[in-house]
């Protein structure tokens, strides 16, 4: 999962006095935060609803607790999973073929080996050992079968749906409002946002920020973006890398499956707004190991992804690509 954040420009507060039907939620989930606002005259949210979605999608897809099904995959068992691992599933390969695998979620290995998975850091590895795992890489080998149970023709696989589950999970908690017939709400988990309405406190489009990718800890905003009935999702590498012990070389967090390297892009953040927040966290990890070029030329291919990036050019100057159709929606700090 994402460790880049977008900071909400809202205040979110355990009670919201002047507007009697707003109500926010902040917590902890799936090693990050959430925040939810919502409005409704009849609706309150509990804390127990969140745990209980939360309690589902942790015991299908988290590779961080021995006893969910995926941890139980990994390990070799058959298992027949819920219709979240099947969701999230389906959702992969969509992505996974759309952008001709540079979103894999059997890439999981090689997150291992590099430090970045649930074990963390052991010892340096090598190119041997990263050859060694790439040969077991490649989700156009893995499938869900009719009875809900993964088959593979991989001797040994490792799935790894943290660079989408945080989306979709926000899609639950955004889906289960509506379900509500909450109209108007802003979802957050760790960065990943879905909006549907309007902050009726401003009488406005929810907005949320981007913020300047440095390696830091700093929050520093640098873009504000209007969203409607939309979602968005950002991924960057600044915060998240480790160096080599013994030759000092810097691994980043982004590996690109079809080489099987922890590659340095010329993408410093990818910023996606599209219809739902699993769509959009999946592309902007694809992105960032696409690097900008072929992202572009990606998306001017698409009718239904839009982007912010913030990229180093050849001269290694930070620049900004904005899609045309997000131009009157954001405003620059």
């Amino acid at each position: 999962m994402k460790y880049l954040f977008l900071v909400l420009s809202l205040l979110f507060l355990s009670c919201d006095k002047d507007t009697p039907n707003a109500q926010s939620l902040r917590g902890s989930a799936i090693g990050t935060t959430y925040s939810i606002k919502y409005f409704s005259e009849d609706y309150i949210l509990m804390g127990s609803e969140i745990d209980s979605i939360l309690k589902d999608i942790n015991l299908s897809m988290s590779t961080y607790m021995p006893e969910s099904d995926i941890s139980r995959i990994n390990s070799g068992e058959l298992v027949v999973v819920d219709q979240n691992f099947q969701k999230v599933f389906k959702a992969s390969k969509r992505i996974y073929e759309d952008t001709q695998g540079y979103f894999d979620p059997s890439v999981g290995l090689l997150v291992n080996a590099y430090g970045f998975g649930p074990l963390g850091y052991s010892e340096d590895v090598t190119e041997k050992q990263i050859d060694s795992l790439f040969q077991f890489v490649g989700f156009n080998h893995i499938q869900l079968s009719e009875d809900a149970q993964v088959a593979s023709s991989l001797p040994v696989f490792y799935l790894d749906f943290n660079a989408i589950a945080k989306g979709y999970t926000v899609d639950v908690f955004g889906e289960y409002l509506h379900s509500k017939g909450v109209n108007n709400y802003l979802v957050e988990i760790g960065g990943e946002v879905r909006v549907k309405g309007k902050n009726l406190e401003k009488a406005s489009p929810w907005k949320v920020g981007i913020e300047l990718p440095v390696a830091n800890n700093s929050r520093e905003l640098m873009y504000g973006i209007q969203l409607k009935n939309e979602s968005l999702a950002t991924s960057g590498n600044y915060r998240k890398f480790r160096s080599d012990s013994l030759s000092g070389k810097k691994y980043v967090h982004t590996i690109n499956p079809n080489t099987g390297q922890s590659q340095k892009t010329d993408i410093l953040s990818a910023s996606v707004i599209t219809t739902t927040c699993a769509d959009a966290d999946a592309y902007a990890t694809a992105f960032m190991a696409m690097g900008f070029e072929k992202s572009i030329q990606f998306i001017e291919k698409q009718n239904a992804i839009k982007v912010i990036f913030i990229y180093s050019d050849s001269e290694g100057n930070q620049k900004t690509y904005i899609s045309p159709e997000l131009q009157s929606s954001v405003e620059e700090f």
